[in-house]
């Protein structure tokens, strides 16, 4: 039941699956070409598309393809509250029930080992998990994350309720001591974090990871270059997905000597690390990162220096008071290419605004998991016919060629890189 809701497609061979991939994502570029032709912009082309449509790009891993597993802390099957795995059900239906990952073809066996070491150890706990914060309780959800390097780093989240600084501090030693000492021996751990929390999400800022054992960093290889991460960097899931996604990126972006890459990063707590600029610096002359969380700008710093990338700058902020302010004072005379891969929340309406208004930027990549989600009204935005009353003065972009990347085999979804032009 759980691989059924979590990832549907699993009893499919691999090539239906892109086939059902392709055809979900051909519906997608159907649509849009019918939003902009209501628009009054010729968009149709062949078979309906607003633009050729490439076959999915396969994933070069299939099963447990994961670098990163969020595990939750629920009721069993069994009835044992104290239970790691995913959950199936809704909180609307109150059928919600914890299941152990141990089917599931996308998870590595090594998150699965840290899920049951961990379960064991809040098993032997006398603190109750916290299924719901009102309701007291402490033991919360389990990250892992894990890298080709052969490094495992867990974060355990946990609600501190009404315990004092001593009644924490023991089990902060008796968690390590289980990990470092204990049967969690056989995870090996890089890292041991563990974040006190009171709300569902918590950033660094607002309650610091603290590092319980081992290094503050695990790394990772990307396309020939190493990147660090932290416990909140965002890196795209499938790590053998990204080096297809980001070597297709520097293709698309047709860039010469004279070229500029705008790395737009739009996520909304965690870091982004600026991968997809830091791997294509060999081919520009200058690579601009835009980012939101400090410590993000702090790691791409480092990312960039460690790799001997001398051409990136950058910029801390919100995306849509930063863009803005960088680009209204841009030279005409260097070209810019425009890298956007926001979240599902699409990007923010002012930076649509600034890179539809900058002349320079004539390519345009937008990469997107939910392209029928808010992409779409971003899509619109970026290729609808000028409107000074939503300040769209600059010409409109078209949809040149878009190319779909299995990142998540077994599952529905899939990255979509649309290529806009103008």
């Amino acid at each position: 039941r759980l691989a059924n809701a979590v990832t549907p497609l699993w009893r499919l061979p691999y090539q239906e699956q892109l086939q059902v991939k392709y055809e979900s994502q051909r519906k997608i570029l159907q649509t849009l070409a019918s939003r902009l032709e209501e628009l009054g912009i010729d968009a149709q082309k062949p078979g309906g598309l607003c633009c050729p449509l490439q076959p999915v790009v396969p994933s070069p891993v299939i099963n447990g393809y994961r670098n990163k597993s969020t595990f939750s802390v629920n009721r069993g099957p069994d009835g044992n509250l104290k239970t790691v795995g995913l959950y199936v059900g809704t909180g609307r239906a109150r059928n919600i029930v914890c299941v152990k990952a141990n089917h599931m073809e996308n998870i590595p066996p090594k998150h699965k080992q840290v899920a049951q070491c961990y379960e064991e150890f809040i098993r032997r706990s006398p603190l109750d998990p916290c299924i719901l914060f009102h309701e007291g309780g402490h033991w919360r959800e389990l990250v892992v994350r894990t890298t080709s390097c052969g490094h495992t780093m867990a974060i355990v989240t946990f609600h501190p309720q009404e315990l004092g600084q001593e009644a924490l501090a023991t089990q902060k030693a008796l968690l390590k001591e289980f990990f470092v000492c204990g049967p969690g021996t056989v995870c090996a751990l890089t890292s041991l974090y563990f974040q006190e929390s009171t709300m569902t999400r918590c950033s660094h800022e607002q309650s610091p990871f603290q590092l319980l054992h081992g290094e503050p960093h695990i790394f990772e290889e990307v396309l020939g270059l190493k990147f660090r991460i932290s416990p909140d960097a965002f890196f795209q899931v499938n790590t053998g997905g990204a080096e297809v996604l980001y070597q297709a990126v520097g293709e698309l972006s047709q860039a010469g000597g004279d070229t500029v890459l705008l790395d737009i990063c739009c996520g909304t707590g965690e870091q982004w690390l600026c991968t997809i600029g830091l791997s294509l610096a060999h081919q520009m002359s200058k690579i601009i990162g835009i980012e939101v969380v400090e410590k993000a700008i702090e790691d791409a710093r480092w990312n960039a220096a460690f790799n001997g990338i001398s051409n990136c700058e950058f910029h801390s902020g919100k995306a849509e008071a930063v863009l803005p302010q960088l680009l209204s004072s841009w030279e005409d005379a260097q070209p810019l290419v425009a890298v956007v891969n926001p979240s599902r929340a699409g990007l923010h309406y002012r930076v649509v605004q600034a890179i539809r208004n900058c002349k320079s930027i004539r390519r345009l990549l937008y990469i997107s998991c939910k392209p029928e989600g808010e992409a779409m009204r971003n899509l619109l935005e970026l290729c609808c016919p000028p409107d000074p009353g939503k300040k769209l003065a600059g010409e409109p972009f078209a949809p040149t060629l878009a190319i779909p990347f299995d990142m998540f085999p077994h599952t529905v979804h899939c990255e979509l890189v649309l290529l806009l032009t103008r």
